[in-house]
């Protein structure tokens, strides 16, 4: 039988929080999905988008709601929720406030196992090619990052995010140099710039058993995120060995990460953003926060998808960019906020 995990005096108020806040992002997540589908080119009264979701045979509602703004309203909805789940979880595993997949470089890698697919041509030699090119990219960079950065504290983590990163940048933009094609090459850099515009089923398809598996790992390493909050030796006396627990939040983050750049490109920041905001509600538990940190991740990447179809005055903004924009002044405030605390 497993020991308890310790319990704070305060729990009951943190869950209390914690439950409120997870209604009201389930409420804004179900409202933000419901515009989505109504939100589009074509011209579509909220009475016409309801009917063409319950008929989908509808010519006209049906084929625009099912075919083209429900698979992208989905990926947007699942990709912030990987996102938001593997930010939290890495900051857990590393114990560093800092670490995102964005920044530590596994979407980068992840971005390049999956241009590495394009270029060699795989990807149209059988469909599950490019997931696992995202998958394997950024698997080595969990893995890289983890020999490099060690327990080293926050600039030694940042330092070695910054090397896979650039790593991963330089072979990504050698295989662009190389491309003898310049429409290829063209429509490689759009794609890297993240976004959910003009994705099918067929994408949902591919990505949603990996999604789901490592989603599935992740939230199961919540008892050992909770446990080594307390320290490696704590964690392994409370029958949390920290081996296991960095097996499930390394093969999660790889699984998760890679499978949602593979589909929509590099979008970052959303897995520093979410946790940060969200982790006073749940008092600074790891565990506790993996859930929440998907819905709200979700949630940020539905409002941010929706802005780039309602603001954009010329053609579309990419996805990427809007969450690069939001999430690097974010991450400049954490830095000075790291800085006052250590002067």
């Amino acid at each position: 039988m497993r020991p308890p995990l310790p319990q704070t005096a305060n729990l009951r108020p943190q869950g209390s929080r914690a439950g409120v806040a997870a209604l009201l992002l389930a409420g804004a997540a179900v409202l933000l999905f419901t515009v989505s589908l109504s939100v589009g080119p074509a011209q579509l009264s909220p009475a016409a988008t309801f009917a063409g979701l319950l008929d989908p045979a509808d010519p006209v509602a049906g084929l625009i709601v099912w075919e083209i703004r429900l698979p992208r309203t989905l990926l947007a909805f699942l990709i912030g929720a990987v996102l938001g789940l593997s930010g939290a979880a890495l900051q857990g595993l590393l114990r560093n406030p800092l670490a995102e997949p964005g920044l530590l470089g596994v979407s980068p890698a992840a971005a390049f196992g999956a241009v590495a697919v394009f270029y060699s041509g795989l990807a149209g030699s059988f469909a599950l090619a490019l997931p696992l090119g995202g998958i394997a990219g950024a698997g080595l960079a969990v893995l890289l990052l983890q020999l490099l950065a060690g327990r080293g504290g926050v600039l030694t983590l940042i330092l070695a995010g910054v090397a896979v990163s650039s790593f991963a940048g330089a072979l990504t933009s050698l295989a662009l140099n190389l491309s003898p094609n310049p429409f290829a090459t063209a429509e490689i850099v759009f794609w890297l710039l993240g976004s959910v515009a003009d994705r099918s089923w067929q994408q949902v398809a591919l990505a949603l058993p990996f999604l789901a598996l490592g989603s599935g790992l992740l939230l199961s390493a919540t008892r050992g995120l909770e446990a080594l909050s307390l320290g490696e030796e704590a964690a392994a006396t409370l029958g949390q060995p920290p081996q296991r627990t960095r097996g499930l939040v390394v093969f999660g983050t790889a699984l998760a990460v890679g499978a949602a750049t593979a589909v929509s490109g590099a979008i970052g920041f959303v897995g520093l953003i979410v946790p940060h905001v969200l982790r006073p509600l749940v008092g600074h538990r790891p565990g506790r926060l993996l859930p929440l940190a998907a819905l709200g991740g979700g949630t940020l990447l539905l409002a941010a998808d929706l802005c780039v179809r309602l603001l954009s005055p010329g053609p579309e903004l990419k996805l990427g960019v809007v969450t690069a924009l939001v999430g690097a002044p974010f991450f400049l405030l954490l830095l000075l906020r790291l800085r006052r605390e250590v002067a």
